[in-house]
């Protein structure tokens, strides 16, 4: 697996886990002690990576959907003090072309 975040960090955990990644837009940015909650979310087994893109107002987490969900993950980031206005869909990789038949 390339690691393709901004802000990457060595992979460190199993690759078995069920990794996903959520986009929150935010309404202001984090002041010190919202940026010290949130690094403290990592704590929460199953939060594995945090990224800010300032200009977008965008926070990137990673997440193991086997033990947490979009929701909870949410819920982590609100309870930390980020105004969160929404969730942005992150844009899948195009398809691999097909093969072409071999005549």
């Amino acid at each position: 697996m390339v690691n393709t975040w901004p802000c990457a960090v060595p992979d460190c955990y199993p690759v078995h886990m069920t990794q996903v990644e959520i986009v929150l837009r935010y309404a202001a940015p984090p002041t010190e002690a919202v940026t010290f909650a949130l690094g403290n979310t990592r704590e929460v087994y199953g939060i594995r990576r945090l990224c800010f893109d300032r200009e977008a107002h965008t926070l990137r987490l990673e997440y193991d959907a086997t033990r947490l969900n979009a929701a909870a993950v949410v819920q982590l980031v609100r309870s930390a003090g980020l105004q969160v206005i929404e969730e942005v869909q992150v844009a899948l990789p195009p398809p691999a072309p097909e093969a072409a038949p071999a005549a």
